[in-house]
Formats: C-alpha cells, sequence, structure tokens
C-alpha cells in the first residue's frame, strides 16, 4: 500500500511538472510571438514613416490612401510568400532561397539589394537622429544654435557609440523585442502630437492649390516611398526563425497583426500630417514644424529615441548578409565585433556627408524596397511553386511581379528628372524664431499664395 501511494505522488509530482513545463513553454512562445510582432512592427515604422505624408503630397491624398492600404497588403501578402517559398525550397534564408531558385547570379543580385537597403536605411536613420535631436537640444535656455555640441555631427556621432552600437553587438534578434516594444510605444506618443497639430496649426497654414487633387503623376514615386516605409523582408527570416517552433501558419499570424497595427498607423500619421501643411510637405515631416513648437520638439526628441531603438534591426540584416556571403553564414565573436564595427564607421561617415532625408528615401525605396517587396519574392513563389497558373497565389503573384517591375524603372526616372526640394534643416517660411505663449499671427491672409508667418510655441 505504502508503494502505492509513493507510485501515486510520484504520478502526481510528474503531472505537475509537466503541466508546469508546458506553462512554461507556452509562455515562452508567446513572449516570442510578441517579440516577433515588435520586431516587425518596428521595422515597418522606422525611418519610413516620416515620409508618408510627402507621398501623400505626390499622389494626392485620396490616390495616396488607396495607394498606401494596397502597399500594406502586398507587403503583408509577400511576407507569408516568402516564408512558403523558404518552405518549399527547404531554405532558411532570403539569400539561399534565392540561391536555389536562380542560382549563383541571383544569390549576388539579392544579397546586393538585401545588403543596400538596410545600409542605407542605417544612414537615413542617422540623418534624422542629427536632424531631429538638434532641434530639440536648441531649445535649451542659454544653448547657443552654432554650439558644436548640438551639431548634427556630434550628435549622429554620440548616439551611434553611445546607444546604436551596443544594440548591435547583440547576436540573437529575439533581445530587441523590448527595445522595439518602448520604440512602439514612442511612435504612439508622436502620432498624438501630429494629430493634435492637425487642429492646432493646420488651420493658420494656406493650402496651396493642388492640396485636395485626386491622382499627381508622381504617384509612382509615392509608391517608392511606401516601399521604403513597409519593407521588412530582408530581416524576415532572422525574425521568423526567433519565433518558438516556427511555422508558415505563425509566421502568418504575426504578419497580419503587425500588418494591421502598421497600416493604421501609417494611415493616420500620412493623412495627419499632409492634412497640416499640404503642398508644402517635406520630405521628413519634422522639418515642417517650426523650431520653438515644444510640443513637437518632444515629438522629435521621441521620434529621435525610436530612430535609434530601430538602427540595430537592420544593423543585423548587413551583419547577416556579409557572414553569409564572406564567411559561410557564421561569425566567430571576434569577427562579429569586427564586421559590425566596420559597418557602423562607414555608415557613420556617409550619413556625416549627406543631410537630404527624401532624397535617400526616395532612392532607396524604387532601386532596393521596389525589387525587395514585389518582383524577388513573386518571382521565387512562381519558379518553385507547382500549382496551376490560374491558382489565386500565381496570380497576385504575377501582379505583384509586374507592379514591381514598372515602379522600379518609372520610379527611377522620374526620381532622376524630377529630384524633390529639400529644407536641408532651414526653417519653413511660415516660422519665425521668436518665443510666444500661443499662436501669434503676424501676417497671414486666408487668400495668399504665399504661406503664413508663425511664432509657435506650446500651450
Amino acid at each position: 500500500m505504502p508503494i502505492t501511494g509513493q507510485a501515486s505522488g510520484k504520478r502526481d509530482l510528474d503531472d505537475k511538472e509537466a503541466l508546469v513545463s508546458e506553462h512554461k513553454q507556452k509562455e515562452k512562445g508567446n513572449f516570442r510571438r510578441s517579440s516577433a510582432i515588435f520586431n516587425v512592427v518596428n521595422s515597418i515604422i522606422g525611418s519610413g514613416i516620416i515620409g508618408l505624408p510627402y507621398s501623400m503630397r505626390q499622389a494626392g491624398l485620396p490616390l495616396g490612401i488607396l495607394l498606401l492600404l494596397w502597399v500594406s497588403y502586398v507587403t503583408d501578402f509577400s511576407l507569408v510568400l516568402l516564408i512558403k517559398g523558404g518552405a518549399l525550397s527547404g531554405t532558411d534564408s532570403y539569400q539561399s532561397l534565392v540561391h536555389k531558385t536562380f542560382g549563383f547570379s541571383g544569390y549576388l543580385l539579392l544579397s546586393s539589394l538585401q545588403f543596400l537597403y538596410p545600409f542605407i536605411a542605417m544612414i537615413s536613420y542617422n540623418i534624422i537622429t542629427g536632424d531631429t535631436l538638434g532641434k530639440v537640444f536648441q531649445r535649451i535656455p542659454g544653448v547657443d544654435p552654432d554650439n558644436f555640441f548640438i551639431s548634427r555631427h556630434f550628435i549622429i556621432g554620440l548616439s551611434t557609440l553611445v546607444f546604436s552600437f551596443p544594440l548591435c553587438l547583440y547576436r540573437d534578434i529575439a533581445k530587441l523585442g523590448k527595445a522595439s516594444l518602448i520604440s512602439a510605444v514612442l511612435t504612439a506618443v508622436i502620432l498624438i502630437f501630429v494629430i493634435i497639430r492637425v487642429f492646432t496649426l493646420g488651420p493658420y497654414i494656406s493650402r496651396t492649390e493642388d492640396a485636395w487633387v485626386f491622382a499627381k503623376h508622381n504617384a509612382i514615386q509615392a509608391i517608392g516611398i511606401m516601399s521604403f516605409a513597409f519593407i521588412c523582408h530582408h530581416n524576415s527570416f532572422l525574425v521568423y526563425s526567433s519565433l518558438e517552433e516556427p511555422t508558415v501558419a505563425k509566421w502568418s499570424q504575426v504578419i497580419h497583426v503587425s500588418m494591421v497595427i502598421s497600416v493604421f498607423t501609417s494611415v493616420l500619421f500620412a493623412t495627419s500630417g499632409y492634412l497640416t501643411f499640404t503642398g508644402y510637405t517635406q520630405g521628413d515631416l519634422f522639418e515642417n514644424y517650426c523650431i520653438n513648437d515644444d510640443l513637437i520638439n518632444f515629438g522629435r526628441f521621441c521620434y529621435g529615441i525610436t530612430v535609434i531603438l530601430t538602427y540595430p534591426i537592420e544593423c543585423f540584416v548587413t551583419r547577416e548578409v556579409i557572414a553569409n556571403v564572406f564567411f559561410g553564414g557564421n561569425l566567430s565573436k571576434i569577427s562579429h565585433v569586427m564586421v559590425t564595427t566596420l559597418i557602423i564607421i562607414i555608415v557613420t561617415l556617409v550619413s556625416l556627408l549627406v543631410d537630404c532625408f527624401g532624397i535617400v528615401l526616395e532612392f532607396n525605396g524604387v532601386l532596393c524596397a521596389a525589387p525587395l517587396v514585389f518582383i524577388i519574392p513573386s518571382a521565387c513563389y512562381l519558379k518553385l511553386s507547382e500549382e496551376r497558373w490560374i491558382h489565386p497565389d500565381k496570380i497576385m503573384s504575377s501582379v505583384m511581379l509586374l507592379n514591381g517591375v514598372v515602379v522600379m524603372i518609372v520610379g527611377f526616372v522620374m526620381a532622376v528628372l524630377q529630384p524633390q526640394d529639400c529644407s536641408h534643416g532651414q526653417e519653413m517660411p511660415y516660422c519665425l524664431s521668436t518665443n510666444s505663449s500661443s499662436f501669434n499671427i503676424s501676417s497671414f491672409h486666408q487668400t495668399t499664395a504665399q504661406p503664413p508667418v508663425l511664432n509657435i510655441s506650446t500651450f
């Protein structure tokens, strides 16, 4: 009888341990999935979101919103398609998928694009950090605007050394989940500030003549900017592999949730920014706001932090490409540090020489983002899938491929022939450097063709 009791007690203990283990495993799986969602959202809502209001200016607001919804749907579809392609080919990275599908030449092309996109994105992050935080620090009482310690060069160097570089040294992308969560929260705060300024600043800025046109001829360039904003294909396999027991079904759930969050945020941000400034909207929306607008200055600070926290995700991808091409996919601890350091040094040097975010955004969108989002995932799936050509996935893939070719070629030609204007950090003509306790209009006539001049501070 005692033996039976001992056996029964042992079974109960084993059952409890099994339940605890199963519960912990489930918690771990949920945490991994949440981290994956935050990493995908953070990768999408990075520096690109700040240029979405400008895409509305290029395409026309109504058409711009429709294009933004289309790009978000295509992105969702292509991200799932990419992992399906990996499953069909038995590969676990974007590079190996293309290598197996199109051989070494395809592998080299994809590696170049997959390196260039995040590399240029890192440059754009540094440009934003220098421009936004520089304007924030100018508002500190007693600080000379010409002080070297608030210059964009010093800020880029300091933020890279103190924040970006240590985060980039991580080897597991899942460890960036908390940083991505912080970034997502700060983005929500920024969105609230931008919406507030639609109602408190927008009425004082005269609308341009073409403000409410349904469609404009620069719509193709707008798609390039939107593609830049939504792309996260270059790190999709990294995030996919961070899931607990990754499957296509789990990945689809992660992508659908991430895309709903991202498109909701993006549409709100794009429309709010454009409604405030219409035809005056810059490639970097924060360049439109006056330097003495302290509410937006806090938003600038939040966005600077957001960009700093997004930077390491792109560094992970550039490093992985180098590791796959030159080191057989594996980096020793010393090589890991050396490659990371080299990437960051080159990015920092280039970003110190370039100060127009919009140009970087546009060319990266049409030359790198369009192939990575539209063309390559579709081409891989079309070649690997044995489904009939009338299958919905194949029809959609064909449409995406054609769409990507048009955006890439036409977008590049238009970007060269019609380069966008850039404020280069200068105040917009409706701003004055003096402070006041509310919006004081120095000269404003709703019917004039000239923008109003405002003295602005927060209230």
